[in-house]
């Protein structure tokens, strides 16, 4: 039996973000390959819809001695939903969103959470640098992906080269300081990384790959959802050439917040 290595709460540095929806033939997968590649001091968080999601069953046949798996149940409805209430239930110093069919990127979440200690307030896992990839993606939605990360890239400046992706990081300090307008799908990754790249705080990315799912069904709605994003790639726009500085913040939340370091 190994030791129980497994961090205080106020020791841990990192929340993983799993949003799920009866994930019952991959999570163990995925909670096998957090186990055997992550370093960082992290639990997980499976935000769930409904009681009778299969994945709460699974997730009990599960137990590692070096981080906790804390079931978190959605205050709304959907991705979107889940995801906030994720954000809302920690306090870490950071928390990253990871899908819940990904088997193959466990690997680089260590070097993202280097990467928010050396001062990356998001930090993005990539499909289109170098050592990432894309592969198996329907056609329609490979062209949407691959037309607004060329755009927002080179022509609105953003900082990354996959600004489309819900594989992210964020730091506390965008968590606690930018008040989060989107409503659906995973428009809320893109919201924030148009507003933080307005304020001027620095963004970093890494390397990921990505395959389409072999189990269960996914919740991305292309065209449910496009027009959630539109909204949030014309900011990135309007930031670049009319000179937009102005971003909501959360109630509470002061001007100059404290910088990530």
């Amino acid at each position: 039996m190994k030791p129980d290595t497994r961090p205080e709460s106020s020791r841990i540095e990192l929340d993983i973000i799993i949003p799920v929806y009866n994930e019952r033939e991959n999570i163990i997968a995925v909670l096998e390959s957090l186990d055997r590649h992550v370093r960082t001091q992290f639990r997980v968080l499976i935000c769930y819809d409904f009681d009778e999601d299969n994945t709460l069953v699974e997730i009990k046949k599960f137990s590692s001695p070096r981080f906790d798996i804390v079931p978190v149940k959605n205050r709304a409805r959907g991705a979107h939903g889940a995801v906030l209430t994720g954000f809302a239930f920690g306090s870490t110093p950071a928390a990253l969103v990871f899908p819940a069919d990904d088997t193959c990127n466990a690997d680089i979440l260590d070097r993202m959470y280097d990467e928010f200690r050396r001062g990356s307030d998001i930090v993005a896992a990539s499909r289109f640098v170098e050592g990432g990839c894309m592969n198996g993606c329907p056609l329609v939605k490979s062209a949407l992906v691959h037309t607004a990360a060329f755009t927002m890239n080179h022509l609105a400046r953003i900082p990354v080269r996959d600004p489309s992706n819900g594989f992210r990081l964020f730091s506390r300090r965008v968590l606690d300081t930018i008040a989060i307008e989107s409503t659906h799908g995973f428009s809320y990754s893109i919201e924030l990384l148009v507003k933080c790249h307005r304020l001027g705080w620095k963004i970093s990315e890494v390397p990921a790959k990505w395959f389409e799912r072999e189990h269960g069904k996914s919740r991305f709605n292309v065209f449910r959802w496009v027009p959630h994003y539109l909204k949030w790639y014309f900011y990135a726009f309007e930031t670049t050439y009319l000179g937009g500085r102005e971003v909501r913040r959360k109630e509470g939340a002061p001007r100059e917040a404290k910088k990530n370091a």
